[in-house]
């Protein structure tokens, strides 16, 4: 059995864009002033919750 590869010369051409569409959705209730200790509470959580599923796996396997 033989196996032979083809080259394709593929070339770079450049396109021109006439029209671009962009859809946003804005917020009309801001978040609060506090929103950045909430993320780092959120954050904090998160962390003590890996943290302590770290633990866990670490202890089950000192127990093997």
């Amino acid at each position: 059995m033989s196996w032979s590869t083809t080259t394709l010369a593929i070339n770079n051409m450049p396109i021109e864009i006439k029209e671009l569409n962009i859809k946003i959705n804005v917020e009309e209730n801001p978040r609060p002033a506090n929103s950045e200790r909430t993320r780092q509470g959120e954050r904090n959580k998160i962390i003590a919750a890996c943290v302590e599923q770290v633990m866990e796996i670490l202890s089950k396997n000192r127990e093997r």
